[in-house]
């Protein structure tokens, strides 16, 4: 079975910063396009940032100048790096990718399960 796993969430000040990172669960495991998702208590899940394999990336407007989307391919893990933390970026955090590749085999629509973001004011 096919999983992604999520590191780096945690509590931090308002104006701080984190770095999350989501990674197939083997070495072996390739990743096309993947993005980061988060859901807040009560609200929908939304897209935060998305790359590409090849590296293309776009932001949603709230997390623009503020967050980056990078990725590791040798690695096969995508960063967030999140700087200028609000309390409203809290928030569970997912990283999703659209389709992971084990040798000749494909899986789709592959979800981790999640990092809680907490930004105090």
């Amino acid at each position: 079975q096919v999983q992604l796993v999520e590191s780096g969430g945690g509590l931090v000040q308002s104006g701080g910063s984190l770095r999350l990172s989501c990674a197939a669960s083997r070495i072996a495991y390739r990743i096309n396009n993947i993005g980061w998702y988060r859901q807040a208590p009560g609200k929908q899940r939304e897209l935060v940032a998305s790359i590409t394999e090849g590296g293309t990336r776009n932001y949603a407007d709230s997390v623009k100048g503020r967050f980056t989307i990078s990725r590791d391919n040798a690695k096969n893990t995508v960063y967030l790096q999140m700087n200028s933390l609000k309390p409203e970026d809290t928030a569970v955090y997912y990283c999703n990718a659209d389709r992971v590749w084990r040798g000749s085999e494909a899986y789709d629509d592959v979800w981790g399960q999640g990092t809680q973001v907490t930004v105090s004011s």
